[in-house]
Order: C-alpha cells, then sequence, then structure tokens
C-alpha cells in the first residue's frame, strides 16, 4: 500500500515504454500490422489510395451493388494479407506465401465478376469451379480475421460453419436438416446472404467513407484541435482535468469511432495532468478508458455497429444519430457526475492550464475544424444520404483545410490520409465478412428463430428477464469479439427475442448495441481499460472496476427503452410529452445513481442514504409515472437528511 502511494506522488510523466505499450492495445484490437520501408511500403501506399479513390468515387458514381461489395472484399484481402504479419516474427518482411494468399485473393473475387450475371444463378447448384474459389475465398477470409482480430473470433466462424453441417446429429431444439459444402458455399459465396451480405455491404459503404473522412480530420490536426479547445474550455476548476478528459473524449471520439485509439491518444497527453490534480494512476486510467469508450457511443460516427443498426433496420443513418443522441448525452452526463463527486469526495486539486492560446484565440483560430463534424449532420438533415453527407463532409474537410498553412492537407498529407483511410477499414472489414460467414448460417438453418424461443421459454415470456437473459448473452459474446461482431452476433440471435414480446425493432437493437459495448470495459478483454493502465501503469483489473464505476449508471438505460412503450422517448420516438418526461427522469435518475454508486451525494452517504439512491435512480430510470413520484420521494428524503446533517 505504501509503495502505491509512493508511486502515485511521483511526478507524473508517459514514458516511451509506457505509451509503446498502450499501443499493443490498438493492435489488438485494429491488428499488429506490418513496419515497411522503401519500394513494398509504396506498393501498399498505392494500393490504399486506389481503394479509397474507388470508394470515394462509389459515393458519387454509379457502381452495382453487388459488384462493389465484391470489389471492397478484394482489396480488403489483398491489403490485408501484405499489411498484418501471419506470425509477429514476420512483422518487418513478407513472405512468399502473403503475396500468394493476397493474389488467391484477386482470383476468388476475380472469378465471380467475369461472368457475374451466371454466377448468382448457379448459387443452389454450383460447379466444381464454383465450390473451389468458395471454399478458398471462405478460407482467406478466416485467415485475414485471424490476422486482424486474433483467434476467438476465428473459432466462433468455424463454430458456426460446422453447426450448419452437422445439424442432424445435434440435439433438439438445435437440431436442424444439415447442409453440405456445396449448398453452404452456394449460400456464402453466390448469394447476398453470407460473405457479401449486410455486414460487408456497410463495410464497402458506410464504414470506409467514414474511416476516410477521419484520417482526413486527423491528418489536418483536428485531433490536436479538439484535445487544446477542451484543455481551454475546462480549466479554472478542481474538475478541470476530468472535465477537461471528458468533453476531449467526446470531440475525439465523434470522429475517431475507436474506444481504445481514443483513450491512447487522450491517455498519452492529459494522464499527467489528471495524477497532478489528485487521480490515482488507477481512477485516472479508468476515467481516460471510459471517455475512450465514449467513441463508440458518440455522434456522428457512433462506431461501425451504428451503421449495421440503419441497415439492419433500412432506416436512415440520421434516424439512428438521433435515437443515439439522448443516451449519448446520458452517458457523459454520467461521467461528468463521477468527475464532480470525486472531486468532493477526493479534494481534487486545481491546476494551472498550459494556454498557448485563449479559447477565443483557439476558437478563431483553428474552429474550422468543427465544420465538418457540423456539416455532416445538416446534409443529411437537408436530405442527402449518409453516404452522400459524408462525402461532402470529407470534401469539406480537405477544403477547409488551406485555411491555415500547417493544418493544409497537401499533397503529402492528402496521400497519407487517403492509405490511413484503407488501412484503418481493414480490421472491421474482415470482422464484417467472417460476420457475414454467421449471419448466413444463422439464416439458412434458422438458428436465430431457435436461439430466441429458448430465451424466451427460459424467461418464462417475461420482458424483464428477456431483456437480462439478452443483455447477458451480448455481454458474454462481448468478451470474446470486437463491438461491431458482438453486435452482428446478437442482432441476429437475440434480437428476434425481444422483438417477438412487442419490444419494438429500433429499441431492440440499439439495447444491443449499447450490451455490445460492454466488451470494451469487461475483462479479459477490456482493450480500453488495459491500454489506459499501460500508460498510467496502473492495475489493469482495477482500472476496469474504476471504468465501470464511471460508465455503469448509463448502461442503466437501455433497460428505459424497452421494459416499457414509454421508455422510447429516451430513443426521441413517440408523443412529445413522454420524450420529455422520460428525458428529464433519466437525467435525474443518472444523479441518483451517480451519487449512490460513488458513495457520494451532497456529502458522504450513510447506507441507509446509499441505497435510497440507487433505489430512486432505479425507480426514476424505468419510465412509470408511480415509481417516478417514489423516486423522486426518496432522492427528495436523501436531500433533507444530509441537509440536516449538514447543519448539524
Amino acid at each position: 500500500m505504501e509503495e502505491e502511494k509512493r508511486r502515485d506522488n511521483q511526478e507524473p510523466v508517459i514514458t516511451e515504454e509506457a505509451l509503446k505499450e498502450a499501443e499493443k492495445y490498438i493492435e489488438e484490437e485494429e491488428g499488429s500490422s506490418r513496419r515497411l520501408t522503401g519500394k513494398m511500403d509504396l506498393f501498399i501506399t498505392v494500393v490504399a489510395v486506389a481503394m479509397s479513390l474507388i470508394h470515394l468515387y462509389a459515393a458519387i458514381g454509379i457502381i452495382m451493388t453487388q459488384i462493389l461489395r465484391g470489389i471492397h472484399v478484394m482489396f480488403v484481402l489483398f491489403l490485408s494479407f501484405l499489411v498484418f504479419p501471419s506470425l509477429k516474427r514476420f512483422r518487418n518482411r513478407i513472405i512468399w506465401y502473403d503475396f500468394l494468399l493476397a493474389l488467391l485473393g484477386i482470383a476468388t473475387i476475380g472469378y465471380m465478376l467475369i461472368d457475374f450475371e451466371d454466377f448468382i444463378y448457379r448459387s443452389v447448384v454450383p460447379n466444381s469451379w464454383d465450390i473451389f474459389f468458395g471454399v478458398i475465398l471462405i478460407l482467406l477470409i478466416l485467415e485475414a480475421t485471424r490476422r486482424t482480430t486474433g483467434w476467438i473470433m476465428l473459432v466462433i466462424v468455424i463454430a458456426f460453419l460446422v453447426y450448419a453441417l452437422v445439424g442432424p446429429q445435434l440435439p433438439a431444439p438445435w437440431t436442424h436438416r444439415g447442409y453440405d459444402i456445396d449448398r453452404i458455399v452456394g449460400h456464402m459465396y453466390m448469394t447476398l446472404e453470407g460473405i457479401f451480405g449486410v455486414p460487408i455491404d456497410v463495410s464497402s459503404t458506410f464504414i470506409i467513407l467514414f474511416t476516410i473522412w477521419g484520417a482526413f480530420l486527423e491528418f489536418s490536426g483536428a485531433g490536436k484541435f479538439f484535445i487544446d479547445f477542451s484543455f481551454a474550455a475546462m480549466g479554472g476548476k478542481p474538475t478541470g482535468a476530468g472535465r477537461t478528459v471528458t468533453l476531449a473524449s467526446f470531440l475525439l471520439g465523434g470522429p475517431s469511432g475507436s474506444g481504445v485509439a481514443t483513450t491512447v491518444t487522450l491517455g498519452s497527453v492529459a494522464y499527467p495532468m489528471l495524477a497532478k490534480a489528485g487521480y490515482s494512476r488507477d481512477a485516472a486510467g479508468g476515467l481516460l478508458s471510459a471517455g475512450g469508450i465514449g467513441a463508440i457511443l458518440s455522434p456522428p460516427v457512433l462506431g461501425a455497429a451504428a451503421f449495421l443498426i440503419a441497415e439492419f433496420l433500412k432506416i436512415s443513418y440520421l434516424d439512428v444519430i438521433i435515437m443515439a443522441s439522448i443516451p449519448t448525452c446520458l452517458y457523459y452526463w454520467s461521467i461528468f457526475l463521477m468527475v464532480e463527486l470525486d472531486a468532493k469526495k477526493f479534494g481534487v486539486k486545481e491546476i494551472a492550464f498550459d494556454k498557448t492560446y485563449s479559447l477565443g484565440q483557439l476558437t478563431y483560430l483553428y474552429g474550422f475544424h468543427f465544420i465538418s463534424l457540423i456539416a455532416i449532420v445538416v446534409i443529411m438533415i437537408i436530405g442527402f444520404t449518409p453516404i452522400m453527407a459524408v462525402f461532402w463532409a470529407t470534401v469539406i474537410t480537405f477544403a477547409v483545410s488551406f485555411i491555415r498553412k500547417d493544418t493544409a492537407l497537401g499533397p503529402k498529407k492528402l496521400i497519407q490520409a487517403l492509405r490511413g483511410g484503407s488501412i484503418g477499414v481493414l480490421t472491421v472489414a474482415t470482422t464484417c465478412a467472417a460476420a457475414g460467414i454467421i449471419v448466413g448460417v444463422v439464416t439458412l438453418t434458422g438458428l436465430g428463430l431457435k436461439f430466441s424461443s429458448i430465451i424466451i421459454a427460459y424467461a418464462g415470456g417475461s420482458v424483464f428477464l428477456t431483456a437480462v437473459y439478452t443483455a447477458l448473452i451480448v455481454w458474454v459474446i462481448g468478451l470474446a469479439v470486437p463491438v461491431t461482431a458482438s453486435y452482428i452476433i446478437s442482432a441476429v440471435i437475440a434480437a428476434p427475442a425481444l422483438i417477438h414480446l412487442g419490444i419494438p425493432n429500433f429499441a431492440a437493437h440499439m439495447f444491443i448495441f449499447y450490451y455490445a459495448i460492454l466488451s470494451e470495459v469487461s475483462p479479459p478483454t477490456a482493450l480500453s481499460c488495459f491500454a489506459a493502465a499501460a500508460l498510467t501503469k496502473g492495475n489493469p483489473y482495477k482500472t476496469t472496476m474504476y471504468a465501470w464505476k464511471y460508465t455503469l449508471p448509463a448502461f442503466i438505460v437501455p433497460f428505459m427503452f424497452t421494459l416499457d412503450p414509454k421508455g422510447v422517448g429516451i430513443l426521441l420516438k413517440g408523443p412529445v410529452i413522454d420524450v420529455i418526461w422520460t428525458t428529464v427522469t433519466a437525467f435525474v435518475g443518472i444523479l441518483a445513481l451517480a451519487g449512490g454508486v460513488e458513495n457520494w451525494f451532497l456529502r458522504k452517504t450513510t447506507i441507509y442514504e446509499r441505497i435510497m439512491l440507487i433505489a430512486a435512480g432505479l425507480l426514476l430510470v424505468y419510465p412509470i409515472p408511480s415509481y417516478d413520484a417514489v423516486g423522486f420521494g426518496l432522492m427528495a428524503a436523501v436531500i433533507i437528511l444530509q441537509k440536516l446533517r449538514k447543519e448539524e
């Protein structure tokens, strides 16, 4: 314990070793890429730039959907085998079989596209060449997935394929007719129900365009501006350090859509400030990772899974942004409250901010970085598709970068941004291709309906128990695979159970989306927390517990819009009165929950006051007027008790 205190009192500094250790967790989420130089690096740059340009053209040009998906998978496989090594010891060189696998990726798609019309009509009775190239493509996707996301996702996909093969040998209720290799390959390779289904459709349109836009923001210096802006806006109070991290994580996370990358980027700058303010290593890491995780919740990007919600439900992506608005505000409201209560509880110190520019000066000089963030939403509001919105946001980012010489996307930076956009999508794209195989098995075997009926049977038809079991299932899946894959798997096997019990489909999918995000704060795959701990040299598991503390109240919210019809007001659906009332009670409920979790309200709580606050919070987030009345009463009682005790 003394050793811990001594370490925490040392001058905080982010060492190069700590930064490298933290970056390992980015690699774990986004794949361990090769570090090449010379002609091979130039070749990869040329291919990656070509990939970005083709997808930007596709946004405004006319490329048949199936053709675009095929071209996307071809580029993804080709680059994945050259960028990601088969083993870590090959990080500095490309092996001969990497070239072979990359070329096979071209061959499998080339075969599909040469005579595309006849090809798709043979899906039920594929010929021997169809089967050969289909098997090769499935194996290539499995290997690319292993390289980019690790063994666990690979094993899960193989398990689903085995399930499709051995259906007749399985016990009820899991049994099904069983499918041979011909039928599986035809379904996965030659239709839009498998590899080239919804996940790859989303990856080839929405996701890659948003990663290109994010790369343009990054190379134009927007990330540095967002951090500097947050420092300038939030300084001057004891809570300034915590508030800065919270605001900066939101601004950084919106464009990036990556929890781990946001955590590391912000942590490398903000941890010394948090330590000086009085945060322990573990508390600072927890706050940094909680803020980073908000990247997956924050409009306008919301992470890759949000694009899938729009595609699965056949709704506008703007609708998803609108539905996510209040839950995102509640999430950051929770963190802000925890920061405020921490300041009172631990006596956090005010620190001096090193301000090169005032907030006004900074906004005047670099405020143009906000333009594309606003433009992307405005363009969708006036009626353009999300694809066109992100395309024009990218064009705007490029154009306004020339307002200042130090942010201008000249030829060198432009090439880096175009390369970064394509390289940045590879991990998500391979995950989407692998998840497409899973979705294909589910649609082929009817597993989704079987699984849903089992959940409902165990829950006895109870909406509450079905929601609890679904949350647990999504959480467990999220322990093993990335958020995108977790959402896709859960959307096809668990969402039908909620929908069957009368929960609106949009609420069911948003429920799954939010619980899939728990994978970012749940051991053993709490990548954001582990990355933050690597930066702060704290304990990874204690850091995870602090992250849970900061985020826990907000994760009660998904139950609010599933357990009662009025709860969808949180998603800005339903009558205006319900929207206003459920939103207000949710914000107050989160306040009560934060006080209960933190064990501090106006002052340190007694055990009875803490129980009353937690009960009040849970009652207030449950959208029933009588429950709200009791919740407000309990909160009022705690305030009165603490006021009276203070006066004593």
